[in-house]
């Protein structure tokens, strides 16, 4: 294997941009949740219901994005400028095509939620959140196919940019929107799911210009003729996509579970698991950026033929952030307190144990760092190589056949309550970890020993 160092910085500057952007676009979420907080504890147990929904419906179409960061990445390095657009072009229209058809559950979500056991009056304002994000689907999912776009070519820091721009207009409408001050309305929940609204579809139409303007990028002619259909493409973005979605899905859907069940326990031990499982999300988007990162690096090695370099890439990418998760955990072990505090009015009577329960969980979150590092970090780099589908089988085994069981075992037969639930997530995660960097190496292996990466390594 050539050595890594040639591979650690520019890994760090094509990965910082995109660690940022996540980040960015996460701090909306997080900016709603310490501002729902403060509105009451009912309607942070609903938008943490809520956004869970929201975002495994997200990611069953956000595969089409991911997967198009490796597809675009090996098409520059052959220089081939018609893969790009038709590639792009395929992905923003299925992106569409998941809007069109998630937006009914969306819609009628509520009695969903209270047949699943949860809260009538949770589910009803979950379900105020919900209608409106349906309208803003396809807002997300197309910024996820241009933030890929421009990520690819080289341009991560403009993406970053524009996430970070929609912050302080965030900020600003759920201010006016949540709490109702002067003539506003107080619409709380409902309110702060309308200036999400807002935000995506103007941060997607920034993205758009862009992308049209940006000279490196005419030469492709993204949105000439957007219109006509490229069934070939169509499907090959379909197949390579649809697995990475069914793969986030599986591992959202088992966090989406835990929520579920920790739904069964009351309004406030939800409250107290979504602060500590946003604050690990918050770190996640660390590992995401990096994976990110790698998916594009590896994929043009892939490109290229170039098998050492690609298993070069690969290490420093995992490197990385294995290094950034040990950071991590031991700020989760240390000041949990300090961390889950910062999300509710600490005048409000239910506060102290939310927040020493959220406390709790931290430790929980703290011991599945690195092992949600590590599985990642496999995914991105699987997809760098259009490796998707057995992938999404092992990540259905690990987070729905292992995960989500065991969670369910250890908090209720066996007692343990809402810490075996974190237990279960850590089960899961470190399931998937194994067999995922397994898949990787093992095939890494073979490529190095050849000198060469196969031109697709799908499955």
């Amino acid at each position: 294997m050539p050595p890594l160092r040639p591979h650690l910085v520019p890994t760090l500057v094509l990965g910082l941009p995109l660690i940022g952007s996540h980040l960015a676009r996460m701090a909306i979420g997080v900016i709603d949740t310490l501002m729902i907080g403060r509105y009451g504890v009912d309607a942070l147990a609903a938008l943490v219901l809520a956004t869970s929904v929201f975002l495994i419906l997200v990611m069953g179409g956000g595969g089409y994005a991911i997967g198009l960061m490796g597809r675009i990445a090996a098409a520059l390095s052959r220089d081939d400028h018609t893969d790009v657009r038709r590639a792009t072009r395929m992905a923003l229209w299925l992106s569409g095509l998941h809007s069109a058809l998630t937006f009914p559950l969306l819609w009628g979500s509520g009695p969903i939620l209270s047949a699943l056991g949860q809260d009538p009056q949770i589910a009803g304002l979950a379900q105020d959140w919900l209608r409106v994000m349906g309208l803003a689907m396809p807002a997300v999912l197309g910024g996820m196919v241009l933030n890929s776009y421009l990520a690819a070519l080289g341009r991560a820091n403009l993406v970053l940019w524009v996430t970070l721009a929609g912050l302080p207009l965030n900020a600003a409408l759920n201010w006016l929107l949540i709490f109702g001050p002067g003539p506003f309305p107080a619409w709380g929940v409902y309110g702060a799911a309308l200036a999400s609204l807002a935000v995506n579809w103007l941060q997607l139409l920034a993205l758009a210009l862009y992308a049209s303007w940006l000279p490196q990028a005419r030469r492709f002619a993204l949105f000439t003729r957007f219109w006509r259909p490229d069934w070939p493409a169509f499907r090959e973005i379909l197949w390579l996509g649809l697995p990475i979605g069914l793969t986030l899905v599986a591992e959202i859907g088992m966090f989406t579970g835990a929520n579920l069940m920790m739904g069964w326990f009351g309004p406030d031990p939800l409250a107290a698991h979504g602060i500590a499982l946003q604050i690990a999300s918050l770190t996640f988007m660390v590992h995401l950026g990096l994976s990110n990162a790698a998916t594009i690096r590896v994929g043009a090695a892939q490109g290229r033929g170039d098998g050492p370099g690609l298993s070069a890439a690969a290490a420093a990418a995992t490197l990385l952030s294995t290094g950034f998760a040990v950071l991590t955990m031991g700020v989760f072990v240390l000041w949990p307190e300090w961390l889950t505090g910062l999300y509710l009015d600490a005048d409000n009577p239910r506060a102290p144990g939310i927040v020493a329960l959220a406390a709790a969980l931290m430790i929980y979150a703290g011991a599945f760092q690195v092992v949600d590092a590590l599985q990642a970090m496999a995914l991105g780099l699987l997809r760098g190589v259009q490796d998707t589908r057995v992938p999404m089988a092992l990540g259905v085994v690990s987070y729905w056949i292992i995960g989500l069981p065991a969670g369910y075992l250890l908090a209720f037969p066996l007692g343990m309550g809402p810490a075996g639930l974190w237990a279960g997530l850590v089960i899961g995660l470190t399931a998937a970890a194994v067999l995922l960097m397994t898949r990787f190496w093992r095939r890494g292996a073979a490529w190095v020993a050849v000198g060469t990466a196969p031109a697709r390594a799908g499955a």
